[in-house]
């Protein structure tokens, strides 16, 4: 480094007595407890920098600066971390808070330290949170860069944890309460369900409930108080337990270590408000964990206290078969103990109970003269997979705040396991779909997903998958975009795919439409289309290729105007302005485009105007709109003779013939008098007639009389009118007539 750290420690050290943190030697002694190959002089210089570095700087306690780093230090020794990610957590600050740069540290501690710190600094530069709406979107962005960050080496997200972890410790001296709001809320959102992704329960559980106390304060202090109470009723009633368990494994010589936990009052509040329960039904809120030296024995324990106790029969879970999606093992049971109270045992062995607590931590080891990460550990439920899926999630592309969304979805929920037809496990957010598990399996399954099996019969896509499902995927062949799936998934991964996959079909969809519309434009003006003439139109209109240009003509971002002009310049002095549209010369032989066929599909290039509903046997004309495309309206639609100025919008439209055999969807509004059994009677007579009402809207009520909007779905006109004329001859209809919307 450009300064003699060491020369300065003394003076430093000695001019303020008030420091109170880890002395060094004892931080050593601590990380050589757990790792004999300790690089002692690396972590004393990473030491004595940090206490150099920030000597001038205090916190908000007035308490020295290097306290925290250290504090951070400590917490990572907690996990039995490595050398290198202790330097990084006691020098995390140094490059972006004090007068050591970049360059000074890698002289001194070389690139992997410096780019751990490097990696830090730049996560603590991302603000999360955001006290404007305005700033949403760079929140957005910066999440997908944190996560970026954190993927390449996941020790830069296992500091930062520990670096919000000791913040949060410490959040009360902060002297804004808005601010104190915002970082418990950050925390809750974004770091502590990053720490049960990585399956570090402890710093979760400790981040939840510090954000927990800031963000709703009296709930907090109200659980607080019911666990005093708790405790002082049932401390005689535990103890006495306790005794019963060792006796018992005693008994029957089995090897273990008993000890209990308490549930934190987050994890009490948010059972309360999931479940609709009381406090005094909580059946967990102490738990006894009982390690134990093998899979083998976990299983026999499991039998003695089933023998012994009662078990709750719903209240059993298989951790160990079927572990969690971070890794977690146990094997979950609650049994009613003496005084009939609920009790759950949770049963582990020492490498499962290392793993639940320390999570991805667990992975680095000691070998080889060495403490590094040991991917051997990581078998089939590498905690890092699941931060793989959220950059996975991030190559589909698409808007930033859509990826923030997506991915706080993924990390807050529960979890329900399911099967492949061959066994494989598929963990899932409750409320999962056989489309989130398509899309879980491969993208490319659930790009070309058609239907499923659930338990070998087949169920509508829409199915909520429930524990132990076993799904088999009908794929069909092209991957095409389906309108509507994306209100049937649940999983981050399903809804950025189906983004992508309706990005990647209104693209296709525009460039079809886009060249419709060249084609349509020149003929209106007696012109011989060819691609050719547009070649020289490209730099006048900028854009790249004549691919691009299709697609702005086809989305409506370029107006039809502006491309003529931009093909043919000073076309304009030769258009009469204002021209009105004779609507009588649209009609099916002068159609460009065909709706509900040549592979457009509504909803994507192509959308129903939803001002008149049309439906086939209506005349139809097409309205070029900004960033929808083509909007389809019928011909005495009100809303048209807004754009009789605007001929350029206007594009000829046509019903294809094979149309009659697909439903449509028309809307009719009716009255009907108020009594009992009249809107059965209504809904039976479009029945008979063949429609199928999907959607229906009470639009005003009073004593005598009720009106409503309903949503018909028909084959076309004729379809629609046979059932306004059967609803006419109700004795309960007062009016009945197709809907139009007010212009």
């Amino acid at each position: 480094m450009g300064m003699n750290v060491a020369a300065h420690m003394e003076p430093v050290l000695q001019k303020d007595k008030k420091a109170d943190f880890l002395p060094k030697t004892e931080l050593i002694a601590r990380v050589r407890a757990y790792n004999p190959s300790v690089l002692e002089d690396l972590l004393g210089r990473a030491y004595d920098t940090c206490v150099w570095a920030h000597r001038n700087q205090k916190r908000h306690s007035g308490e020295l600066y290097a306290g925290h780093p250290i504090a951070v230090a400590e917490i990572l020794v907690n996990l039995r971390m490595d050398t290198r990610s202790i330097c990084t957590a006691l020098m995390h600050d140094v490059i972006e808070d004090t007068e050591i740069t970049e360059d000074d540290m890698r002289a001194e501690f070389g690139d992997e330290i410096t780019d751990l710190v490097v990696g830090v600094t730049k996560l603590g530069q991302l603000e999360l949170s955001s006290e404007e709406l305005t700033r949403e979107g760079q929140q957005a962005e910066n999440f997908q860069k944190f996560v970026l960050a954190m993927s390449k080496d996941v020790r830069v997200l296992i500091v930062k944890l520990c670096d919000r972890l000791h913040n949060m410790r410490t959040l009360g001296h902060h002297p804004k309460q808005a601010s104190r709001e915002r970082i418990a809320r950050e925390t809750m959102e974004i770091y502590a369900p990053l720490a049960r992704k990585i399956g570090v329960e402890r710093i979760c559980a400790e981040l939840e409930d510090l954000a927990f106390k800031y963000i709703n304060t009296s709930a907090f202090e109200g659980i607080e108080a019911r666990l005093i109470e708790w405790r002082d009723s049932q401390k005689t009633a535990i103890s006495h337990l306790s005794i019963m368990l060792r006796d018992l494994l005693s008994e029957h010589k089995k090897t273990a270590r008993v000890f209990g936990r308490e549930k934190r009052p987050y994890a009490i509040w948010r059972k309360l408000q999931r479940q609709g329960i009381s406090f005094e039904d909580v059946a967990d809120i102490y738990a006894f964990r009982v390690i134990v030296d093998s899979v083998e024995d976990c299983y026999e324990v499991l039998g003695l206290l089933h023998i012994k106790f009662r078990c709750v029969p719903d209240r059993f879970r298989d951790f160990i078969s079927v572990p969690k999606q971070n890794g977690y093992q146990s094997v979950h049971t609650t049994i009613l103990g003496p005084d009939n109270q609920r009790v759950e045992i949770q049963i582990r062995t020492e490498a499962m109970n290392d793993l639940a607590e320390r999570g991805i931590a667990a992975h680095w080891s000691y070998k080889d003269n060495s403490y590094e990460y040991d991917n051997s550990k990581s078998g089939e439920y590498d905690p890092l997979n699941r931060i793989r899926h959220l950059v996975e999630m991030m190559e589909h592309g698409g808007d930033a705040g859509e990826f923030l969304e997506y991915a706080k979805l993924e990390m807050f929920a529960d979890q329900v396991f399911t099967f492949t037809p061959k066994g494989e496990l598929i963990a899932l957010p409750q409320g999962a779909t056989p489309l989130d598990f398509a899309y879980a399996v491969h993208t490319n399954v659930g790009d070309t997903c058609i239907g499923a099996l659930i338990n070998r019969q087949e169920k509508p896509l829409r199915t909520r998958l429930k524990n132990g499902d076993v799904v088999k995927i009908i794929r069909g062949g092209t991957p095409e975009p389906n309108p509507g799936w994306e209100s049937m998934v649940v999983t981050g991964k399903a809804r950025s795919a189906l983004r992508r996959l309706t990005r990647k079909g209104e693209s296709t969809e525009h460039r079809e439409i886009g060249f419709k519309l060249a084609d349509h434009a020149f003929a209106r003006e007696d012109k011989t289309f060819s691609e050719s003439a547009l070649s020289d139109a490209l730099k006048r209109l900028q854009y790249d290729s004549v691919d691009d240009l299709y697609v702005a003509l086809g989305s409506g971002n370029l107006a039809i105007s502006d491309f003529m002009n931009g093909v043919f310049p000073g076309r304009s002095e030769h258009v009469p302005s204002g021209a009105v549209v004779n609507r009588d010369l649209i009609d099916d032989n002068t159609a460009k485009l065909y709706v509900k066929g040549d592979g457009f599909h509504e909803g994507v290039g192509l959308h129903i105007g939803e001002c008149c509903y049309p439906i086939p046997g209506d005349r139809i004309v097409g309205i070029l709109t900004k960033d929808k495309g083509i909007v389809i309206h019928t011909i005495d639609c009100d809303l048209l003779a807004t754009l009789e100025d605007k001929p350029e919008l206007w594009i000829d439209l046509a019903w294809r013939k094979s149309v009659d055999k697909t439903a449509s969807v028309g809307q009719i509004t009716t009255t009907l008098e108020h009594v009992p059994g009249a809107l059965a009677a209504v809904t039976a007579i479009i029945g008979e007639a063949g429609g199928n009402v999907t959607n229906i809207k009470t639009l005003k009520r009073s004593p005598s009389f009720f009106d409503m909007v309903m949503d018909i779905e028909v084959t076309d006109t004729r379809h629609l009118s046979q059932i306004v004329a059967a609803m006419h001859a109700s004795a309960y209809v007062v009016d009945v007539r197709r809907a139009r919307a007010d212009v």
